[in-house]
């Protein structure tokens, strides 16, 4: 029998991770590799754990807003690429049940030009984007979930 986590738990244990990934995370501009894959790894896990609880939270409060969303959502990690490793999460949503099972991750991308600052998130079909880096068609990023430090 799958056990199903509150909202109370599912932040308390998003916040628990960020948390201790402070340290962590100043390890990692000293190039300590091994700790910037486990944060990688215990990040995406917490995600994959509590984004069926995630995901209903975010369809709650659009619904209750009246902007709900028509068609499939899930919630997956965001993986950044470039400078830096960080963890988030991100609600995707499609019209097709297929492509949204085909969603595993949302990469993001940020740049520079000029004085403009941009960031692009793609949903992808892998957890690893520097391993296979696919756009999944179709499908577009409805919320961005943050966690306060």
């Amino acid at each position: 029998m799958k056990k199903k986590i509150n909202n109370a738990v599912a932040a308390a244990l998003i916040c628990a991770v960020m948390v201790v990934s402070v340290p962590a995370a100043r390890a990692l501009d000293l190039g300590d590799i091994l700790k910037k894959g486990a944060l990688g790894v215990a990040g995406g896990w917490l995600v994959t754990a509590i984004s069926p609880q995630m995901n209903d939270f975010i369809n709650t409060i659009t619904f209750n807003k009246g902007v709900k969303y028509e068609g499939y959502t899930k919630v997956v990690p965001i993986v950044s690429i470039g400078d830096g490793t960080r963890i988030g999460a991100a609600q995707v949503g499609v019209t097709t049940k297929d492509a949204i099972d085909n969603t595993k991750a949302v990469a993001q991308i940020e740049g520079e030009f000029s004085s403009i600052r941009a960031t692009a998130l793609i949903p992808i079909d892998s957890l690893n984007p520097i391993q296979r880096f696919r756009r999944v068609k179709g499908v577009g990023v409805t919320a961005i979930i943050n966690v306060r430090l």
